[in-house]
C-alpha cells in the first residue's frame, strides 16, 4: 500500500513512512493511493465482533508490511485497554431514527483518544524497531492536544510538543494538557487563535533544516493514521444498525474536516452511507463554502464549542483532491489561492462535494437550546459540540434512514457551558477527579516561528 500527496510533487511513501513524516514535503496530505474496499460479506461479518477485531479487520489493508498480523493486533489491543466502556462506542438512541454514538468513553474523555492512542501505540512499536527517536509537534483547539500528550506521555524516544491557543481552550482542557508530570511533553499556549497555532506548525514541516535537525513528526489529522482509526467507528455503528443490508447516515460536529473525511474514507471502502452531513457552530466556513463554492476565512469568533473554533480546515484539502479527479496541482492552487486570502471551488468539484455533503450551522442560543432540550426530554447530557451535530442532524435528517450523529466530547471537559444550559454541572470521571488540585506546567510564547523553534531545540531531548 503506497500514499501520495494531495499537492502531487512528494514522494510517495509506504504506511509506516507516511504515518511517522506527518506532512508531506510539498505541503500536501497522504492518502493511499487506491483505497481498499470490502465485499458486503466481509461488512456483515462485523457483526457481533468485538470493536478491536472489527479495527483490525478494517485497519489491515491500509497498513501493508508495516506490522506483523499479530504485532498489529497486539497495538490494537493495548490502545483501547484504557477505554472506560467495553463497546468501545457505544450507540445510544436520542429518537425514533436517531442515535449518538458516544466518542468519549477513552483517557481523555473525547474522540480523539479512538486515533491519538493508537497511533501513539503504532509509532512507539515502529520507533523501538528502527531505534529512531521523533519530536512530535501539534497543534490544537483542545481534544488533540491532551489525547497526544496522553498517549506519549512518558515515552523514552518521543518529545511532544502541544500549542494551544491561549486562553481560547475550556479549564478542562487546558488542565488535561499542563498537569503531566513527564519531562517529555510540553504544553505551550500561543498567543493567537488555533489558525495560528496550526500555520505555526505547518511552517516547521515547511522549513526543512529545522524537520531534519530535530525529526520532527506530526500527530494532528494531517496524519492519515489519525484519520484511518476513525473510520472504524463509522463501520461499527453502522454494522450495529443493520448494515450493509440498510443505509445509515452520519452528523459530524467539525471544525478541521478530519473525523468527516474518515465517514468519506467508510463510504469509498462500502459501507452504505446515504448522506454525511457537516455540523458547524458560528465559525461556519465549512457550511459557506458548500452552500456558496467559496471559502474564504473571515476570522475566528469564539464559542462555547471551542474545538470546531477554525477557519482553515486542513483536511479539507483531502477532500477536495478527490473532488478534483485527483488533480494535485489543482489542489497546490487552491492552496496557493487560500494563502492570499481564499478561493472558489470549481462547479465540477463543488457538484462532487455536494453529492457525498450535506452540511448546517448552530449558532450559540441554539446549542444551548440543544444541550437544555435533550437533557429534558431525552436524560442525556450533550457537550456544546455534540449538541451543534444534534441539532444540525435533526434538521437534516431522513426519516427513512437512520441517523448517527457523533458525539465527540465528554460535557465534564465543558462544565460552564453544559451548567449554563441546564443547571447541571457534570462531573469529571473518577480518574479526573483530582484534575483541579494538580500542578500546572505550561509556557507562554508568542505566535512567532523563531521562538517557538528555538524552544522546541532547547527543551527536547538529544
Amino acid at each position: 500500500m503506497n500514499y501520495i500527496s494531495t499537492r502531487g510533487t512528494a514522494p510517495v511513501l509506504d504506511f509506516e513512512d507516511t504515518m511517522l513524516t506527518g506532512l508531506a514535503r510539498d505541503g500536501g496530505l497522504y492518502l493511499p493511493e487506491a483505497i481498499p474496499s470490502l465485499t458486503t460479506g466481509e461488512i456483515a461479518a462485523l457483526a457481533g465482533l468485538s470493536y478491536e477485531e472489527c479495527a483490525f479487520r478494517i485497519m489491515r489493508p491500509f497498513i501493508g508490511d508495516a506490522f506483523t498480523d499479530d504485532a498489529f493486533r497486539g497495538i490494537i489491543a493495548r490502545a483501547y485497554a484504557g477505554f472506560n466502556h467495553a463497546a468501545r462506542a457505544p450507540l445510544v438512541q436520542l429518537a425514533p431514527g436517531h442515535f449518538l454514538l458516544e466518542l468519549f468513553h477513552g483517557p481523555t474523555l473525547a474522540f480523539k483518544d479512538f486515533a491519538m492512542q493508537l497511533i501513539g501505540q503504532m509509532f512507539q512499536a515502529a520507533l523501538e524497531r528502527n531505534g529512531q527517536r521523533v519530536t512530535i509537534v501539534g497543534a490544537t483547539s483542545g481534544d488533540t492536544g491532551s489525547a497526544a500528550i496522553e498517549a506519549f506521555r512518558g515515552l523514552d524516544n518521543v518529545d511532544v510538543f502541544i500549542l494551544f491557543p491561549h486562553g481560547r481552550v475550556s479549564e478542562v482542557q487546558r488542565r488535561q494538557m499542563t498537569t503531566p508530570t513527564e519531562a517529555n511533553v510540553h504544553a505551550l499556549a500561543v498567543t493567537g487563535d488555533f489558525d495560528d497555532c496550526q500555520a505555526r506548525v505547518k511552517d516547521m514541516f515547511n522549513h526543512f533544516d529545522f524537520r531534519d535537525r530535530v525529526g520532527l513528526a506530526g500527530v494532528n489529522s494531517i496524519n492519515f493514521a489519525r484519520v484511518l482509526a476513525q473510520v472504524v467507528y463509522y463501520f461499527t455503528s453502522a454494522v450495529s444498525l443493520g448494515a450493509p443490508a440498510r443505509s445509515v447516515s452520519f452528523t459530524v460536529p467539525t471544525g478541521n474536516f478530519g473525523d468527516i473525511f474518515a465517514g468519506y474514507l467508510a463510504k469509498r471502502m462500502g459501507l452504505p452511507i446515504d448522506r454525511l452531513v457537516v455540523a458547524t457552530n458560528q465559525n461556519d466556513i465549512l457550511h459557506r463554502c458548500l452552500s456558496s463554492a467559496e471559502y474564504r476565512p473571515d476570522g475566528v469568533a469564539p464559542s462555547i464549542s471551542p474545538s470546531m473554533d477554525i477557519q482553515v480546515s486542513s483536511n479539507f484539502e483531502r477532500a477536495l483532491f478527490e473532488a478534483y479527479g485527483r488533480d494535485g496541482a489543482a489542489v497546490a492552487q487552491l492552496m496557493d489561492e487560500l494563502k492570499a486570502g481564499g478561493f472558489s471551488v470549481s462547479q465540477g468539484a463543488l457538484q462532487a462535494l455536494r453529492e457525498v455533503y450535506d452540511s448546517g450551522r448552530a449558532s450559540e442560543d441554539e446549542t444551548r437550546a440543544t444541550i437544555a432540550r435533550l437533557q429534558r426530554t431525552t436524560g442525556e447530557l450533550l457537550c456544546p459540540h455534540s449538541a451543534v451535530g444534534v441539532k444540525v442532524a435533526e434538521e437534516m435528517r431522513d426519516p427513512s434512514t437512520p441517523m448517527i450523529t457523533l458525539a465527540t466530547a465528554h460535557p465534564a471537559k465543558f462544565p460552564d457551558a453544559v451548567e449554563e444550559a441546564t443547571g447541571i454541572r457534570p462531573p469529571l470521571p473518577a480518574h479526573m477527579a483530582d484534575l483541579f488540585d494538580r500542578p500546572e506546567r505550561v509556557t507562554r510564547v508568542e505566535n512567532d516561528l523563531t521562538e517557538i523553534e528555538t524552544l522546541i531545540e532547547e527543551r527536547r531531548r538529544p
